[in-house]
């Protein structure tokens, strides 16, 4: 019986912040870089000044120990976790700080998927070759992909986080923007404390509170975490076997695809209709299978024909039609699961493929200059102006402004791919 059908097995696991505060959220030293970053981008907007009132959170404590107690949390627990626990203010200024620039996909991926990354990447597939073995035969899941999700997260453990996750938790949920959800989780946080799994000291994280070499949630550590190595505790921090199984077991609850990848450079033919591409996240709008795509004329991104198989794919052009265009499968959406990104779950994929030989991608165009917010700003107001977008301008590149870049490039006979670069913005804002 595979290991991923036993009730034993299954016993625990934990949850991200909307499947998306993960590795991107951690303090790391000044020489190391997150994937979401790139070490020549401009500096983000510094961070608001925030004071935190220790007598209220005293007493904002004194309802936590309470609850605690209720929810069976022993007091030994509740008195070393929470007994002259401070506030962290640094936590709520990573919290409320918004950068000042938008991310660009070249950057991004050449930062997340660099030669150290990817060497790094086969040598713990060497290292760990036969617990790989075994967790893709136990829960479907190609060792590949749990040592990609690895690197993205942790750069395989080597930058975790050094934040004290009851602290962050705690500091989060009395700051009150999140309040529910980061005190559920500090809840969750001090079961974890209870059960044995960890100590108080090692409980180290992002300022999110997301932990471990695979930066879990403590809820997801709850409901998917497993103890692998089997010495009956599941230490996600320390054990490889256990974090590696974790993140299997969490994929797999998700329903990974064991057989398939997560999608594959492509090239277009000319006089394709770039309206067919997708534009949100979860990249729904125009699933078809590869056969559908082979004769609207999409070839291997070597020019050889796309396999002939009823796999459902889209198409997303992460740069815009200069830069290279994607059809994504399910397990694509199943990475975004794990974090709403498109990058991330491009990057994770990529990572994937370089670690076991794939190419590089092929059209990755050169890096462009990062939007600032208030670039951002002016193009939602001209296309408020011009009636292609609702609301307000509130400076975030999200689906809805894509949607509206694209009708707007329908409008003036522009390649409709909802892209937007500083060119785009003077159109915009000189139509």
């Amino acid at each position: 019986m595979k290991l991923y059908n036993s009730p034993i097995r299954r016993r625990t696991a934990l949850g991200f912040i909307g499947g998306g505060l993960v590795a991107s959220c951690q303090s790391r030293p000044a020489s190391q870089t997150p994937a979401g970053a790139s070490p020549t981008s401009p500096p983000p907007e510094p961070p608001q000044t925030v004071v935190l009132s220790s007598e209220n959170f005293a007493r904002w404590l004194d309802g936590v120990r309470a609850e605690a107690a209720k929810r069976g949390i022993s007091q030994p627990t509740i008195h070393a976790a929470l007994d002259d626990l401070q506030p962290v203010q640094r936590v709520v200024e990573l919290d409320r700080r918004q950068p000042e620039f938008t991310q660009t996909f070249s950057r991004y991926l050449n930062n997340a998927v660099n030669p150290k990354r990817i060497a790094d990447g086969r040598a713990m597939m060497a290292q760990h070759a036969s617990l790989l073995a075994s967790l893709e035969r136990d829960f479907g899941v190609q060792g590949r992909f749990l040592v990609a999700f690895w690197g993205m997260e942790t750069n395989y453990g080597r930058v975790m986080g050094d934040f004290s996750v009851i602290a962050a938790l705690a500091t989060l949920a009395f700051d009150g923007r999140r309040e529910a959800f980061f005190r559920d989780e500090l809840f969750k946080a001090l079961s974890i404390l209870d059960k044995g799994h960890i100590s108080l000291a090692r409980m180290k994280g992002s300022w999110a509170g997301a932990m471990g070499n695979t930066q879990f949630m403590p809820s997801t550590f709850l409901r998917h975490a497993v103890d692998r190595d089997g010495d009956a505790h599941i230490d996600i921090w320390g054990s490889v076997p256990d974090a590696l199984a974790s993140a299997a077991n969490y994929l797999h609850s998700m329903n990974w695809d064991g057989e398939g990848t997560w999608g594959r450079e492509v090239k277009l033919p000319r006089g394709f209709d770039i309206g067919l591409s997708s534009l949100d996240v979860d990249a729904k709008e125009n699933i078809q299978p590869l056969p559908a795509w082979s004769k609207l004329g999409l070839r291997r991104a070597d020019g050889g024909p796309l396999p002939n198989r009823d796999v459902a794919a889209s198409l997303v052009l992460p740069q815009g039609v200069g830069g290279p265009a994607l059809l994504v499968y399910e397990n694509y959406r199943t990475i975004l699961r794990w974090n709403r990104s498109a990058f991330y779950a491009i990057a994770v994929g990529h990572l994937a493929d370089r670690m076991t030989g794939g190419e590089a991608l092929t059209t990755l165009a050169t890096a462009a200059e990062p939007l600032r917010r208030q670039d951002v700003v002016m193009l939602q107001e001209g296309l408020i102006s011009q009636g292609f977008l609702k609301g307000s301008a509130d400076g975030v590149m999200g689906s809805g402004t894509r949607q509206a870049i694209r009708r707007f490039q329908q409008a003036k006979g522009l390649p409709p791919d909802g892209y937007a670069d500083k060119a785009l913005i003077t159109v915009v804002t000189t139509a």
